[in-house]
């Protein structure tokens, strides 16, 4: 019973005693709550002093002045009893006392006697909060003393069965505090004491416990999810500390009250600022709400001048980095006089599964008229188009139920509003807005981007490399949307596919596990699932195939001719070999592919360039021009195989040559064929010094030669003018110089020459020397003519031949 329902009470009661003649003291009761039907209020007969019969005779009877009664009186045993079960909360909310009114009257003669039954509390309500959770993001650069604003618990008892107090739990980084309004209420925060520190704990529970003082005690819990955020060092600060606004009574629904502004020194997120009621009562949430963008605060219910003349609500700013500053609005009513229907919410469901089936009931509406008759019959209507309808349960009650199948993909919420008119004329009306959010089901599986994915890597990879990465939707939401990926087990050349890649359940992200050689393994497929967080879960696949591209990684391989160190091969070519003739050829593989293997030959080096080409494509090493006998027996090829890679790579292989007809002069010429190359390599230099030599030589035979011959020659002509009269020449025994003063003479020495086709073997030795001297002397001193000629033209040509065997031994 309202407050101005007792008042009414109270004036017909005065009335009616100013009427009465008889009128009789008061009698109170004092009952608990909650009583069952039938219970005994109380002997009123024996409390009055009257008498049964005259309870009888005068017809005793009460009289409430109300249409609910819950008190009666059993005439026959002079007692009250309870008739209906009486709910303080309901009959009287916050009001204090709480009591019934009534009088007792008799007739023969008329007697009347007041009667006022208290109506005590029962702890029969638990404190409830408006939201079970509260979310707070708050920087890890808030200093310990920081506060926050808790939204407060409801308790419908009172006085000591109503809300006492509140705990906090853990309490390791926030302790609760508890500040005194004016009003007589209590303001609820949580105060910061140890700093928090995001990258050690990034979400922090705390569970926030209200308890009444009833017996025993009832209480009421609400979750603190707390997100620890970087560092903000600018809080919102309001532009008014306090705003103030007046609005009539009815005003339509949307009305705007006032623009709260705040400002924010921090830029980017943390500059961003959302506006929000926080810390009001029941009512307030109903009646208003306040764009958390512009910080628009509107009316989305109905103000009524007789319930309350002043408003306050507080209004919190907050920026994603956790700061908030607060701002109060005051809220004046102006009163008008009007009698509209009023719309009353009885029970709604802010969250519905897109899962429920048609006429679902999502909210039960009542109204209420304060007129009569045809001003007092209302009629609702709702918004069209929607999956939803009104149904008239019974006297003034609506249900709002589903009228369709719901989809939150495409719909994920509902505005809906209500409109209620009476038949009055001019017909006056109300209007309700519901914001009916659409919970998700987990209906849809997840949907990768492509049916086949295809990946390309080089061989040679680091282990760990980020190979490309597979994407995955599910256009469910929240937790039924959330995706982990999972590579399916299979087998790759009989080794687990888990040994080869890897897969981020959270990112899709796929890693190399290990290097890979593209000689060894040129591709390979598996399968990645992506499976969403619903209950159950649901899963789609798509196969994945890796192609391993080649990297010039592997140089040439010579197979053919066989690279040995213990034994010498070489190829034989005729001297009478034709131009372009067939030396060998070399086979090399290169286990590379594509252009990494494509191989090409070179001739590097060879003893003579002029007689020898290799096959740039074939590797073939073919004659050139013909053979002759001035070329060397022996023939040295370094040929060089080498790849088109990039960077390319090489081989070498070293081929001997044998320019001979018959196996037995190859054998003599090769048997220092592995001789260092040292050696080789000088060879040329040698020859050159030694031609040089012998060409020195050659000219000064030619001019001692010449010399002897003119000599001779002067000498005959002396010989023939002084008739054979010449000087006696002295005798020189051999190894005896001369003493006469005219130097040593030259002695005559016998020379053997061994000569081979190789320089290197070739010998000369020093004979010994001849036991005559040039020109033999008779004992006389003189020989004949003749003789003398024919010793002097041996001797000649004895040195000619000498110095040409000489020349062709160098």
């Amino acid at each position: 019973m309202c407050d101005r329902t007792i008042a009414r009470q109270v004036h017909l009661l005065l009335m009616f005693a100013l009427s009465i003649s008889s009128i009789h003291g008061q009698i109170s009761y004092s009952i608990p709550e909650e009583m069952t039907k039938g219970s005994v209020v109380g002997n009123i007969a024996q409390d009055l002093g009257l008498d049964l019969k005259r309870f009888k005779s005068g017809k005793a009877r009460i009289y409430t002045g109300d249409n609910t009664e819950y008190i009666e009186m059993n005439r026959e045993r002079g007692v009250l009893l309870i008739k209906e079960r009486i709910d303080r909360e309901a009959l009287c909310g916050q009001t204090t006392p709480c009591a019934l009114h009534f009088q007792v009257i008799l007739e023969n003669p008329m007697e009347f006697y007041s009667a006022t039954v208290e109506i005590l509390d029962v702890n029969d309500n638990a404190p409830t909060f408006k939201k079970n959770q509260m979310k707070f993001k708050i920087s890890e650069s808030a200093l310990p003393g920081a506060r926050f604003v808790l939204e407060k618990a409801v308790d419908s008892d009172i006085g000591t069965n109503g809300l006492q107090s509140y705990t906090i739990h853990p309490t390791e980084n926030f302790a609760l505090k508890l500040q005194n309004e004016a009003n007589g209420g209590k303001t609820v925060e949580i105060v910061l004491q140890k700093p928090l520190d995001r990258e050690s704990k990034e979400h922090i529970t705390l569970i926030l416990t209200a308890i009444d003082g009833g017996d025993p005690r009832l209480s009421g819990t609400a979750e603190i999810l707390i997100t620890v955020l970087d560092a903000n060092d600018n809080a919102p600060v309001f532009t008014q500390a306090i705003y103030k606004a007046t609005i009539t009574e009815n005003a339509p629904k949307g009305t705007l009250i006032a623009t709260l502004t705040a400002t924010d020194a921090d830029f980017g997120s943390y500059g961003k600022i959302s506006y929000s009621l926080t810390n009001n009562a029941d009512d307030i949430f109903e009646m208003f709400e306040i764009n958390e963008t512009d910080g628009e605060l509107r009316l989305i219910g109905e103000v009524d001048y007789e319930k309350a003349q002043h408003l306050e609500l507080h209004i919190q700013a907050s920026d994603e980095g956790g700061l908030t500053d607060s701002a109060k609005v005051i809220i004046d009513v102006v009163d008008t006089n009007d009698n509209k229907p009023v719309i009353n919410i009885m029970s709604k469901s802010p969250l519905l599964s897109e899962d429920s089936k048609p006429g679902t009931v999502i909210t039960i509406i009542n109204i209420q008229d304060q007129d009569s008759g045809e001003n007092g019959k209302v009629h609702c209507l709702m918004d069209e188009d929607m999956p939803f309808t009104l149904k008239s349960t019974s006297n003034n009650f609506f249900s709002l139920v589903t009228d369709g199948n719901l989809d939150r993909e495409k719909n994920p919420s509902y505005n809906i509003s209500v409109t209620c008119y009476d038949e009055g004329v001019p017909s006056l009306s109300s209007s309700v807005s519901l914001t009916l959010q659409i919970s998700d089901v987990n209906d849809n599986a997840p949907v990768f981007e492509k049916n086949v994915y295809e990946a390309f890597v080089l061989e040679n990879n680091s282990p760990g490399l980020s190979v490309f990465s597979v994407k995955a939707s599910d256009i469910d939401w929240n937790q039924n949307s959330r995706i982990s990926y999972i590579m399916e087990e299979s087998m790759v050349n009989g080794v687990p596919v888990s040994s080869f890649v890897s897969v981020n359940a959270e990112s899709g992200v796929i890693h190399a596990v290990r290097s890979f050689d593209y000689e060894q393994i040129k591709d390979f497929s598996f399968h990645i699932k992506a499976q969403d967080g619903g209950s159950p879960p649901l899963t789609s696949s798509v196969s994945v195939k890796i192609i391993i591209q080649d990297q010039n990684d592997n140089a040439p391989q010579i197979l053919y001719p066989v690279q040995s160190s213990n034994s010498l091969v070489a190829e034989m070519v005729p001297r009478s070999a034709d131009v372009g003739y067939l030396v060998t050829k070399v086979v090399a593989i290169d286990v590379d592919s594509g252009q990494n293997a494509w191989l090409s030959y070179k001739l590097q080096k060879a003893t003579d360039r002029a007689l020898f080409e290799v096959g740039a494509q074939n590797g073939e090493i073919r004659t050139i021009r013909q053979v002759t006998d001035k070329d060397v027996v022996k023939q040295k090829l370094v040929v060089v195989v080498e790849d088109n890679g990039q960077p390319s790579r090489s081989a070498t292989v070293n081929i001997n040559v044998a320019l001979a007809d018959s196996f037995p002069e190859v054998l003599s010429e090769f048997s220092d064929f592995t001789h260092d190359s040292e050696y080789t390599d000088n060879l040329t230099f040698y020859l050159v010094v030694a031609l040089a030599v012998v060409s020195f030589l050659f000219i000064v035979s030619i001019i001692a030669i010449l010399s002897v011959k003119c000599y001779r020659w002067r000498r005959e002509r002396m010989f023939y003018k002084s008739n054979a009269n010449l000087p006696v020449i002295p005798y020189y025994p051999p190894l005896y110089a001369d003493v006469g003063g005219t130097g040593t003479l030259r002695h005559v020495y016998n020379y053997e020459v061994c000569r081979t086709t190789d320089s290197r073997k070739s010998d000369q030795k020093y004979g010994r020397s001849c036991s005559q001297s040039i020109i033999s002397l008779d004992n006389s001193g003189t020989l004949p003519h003749a003789q003398r000629e024919n010793l002097i033209s041996e001797d000649f040509d004895d040195k000619v031949s000498h110095d040409f065997m000489k020349l062709h031994l160098l």
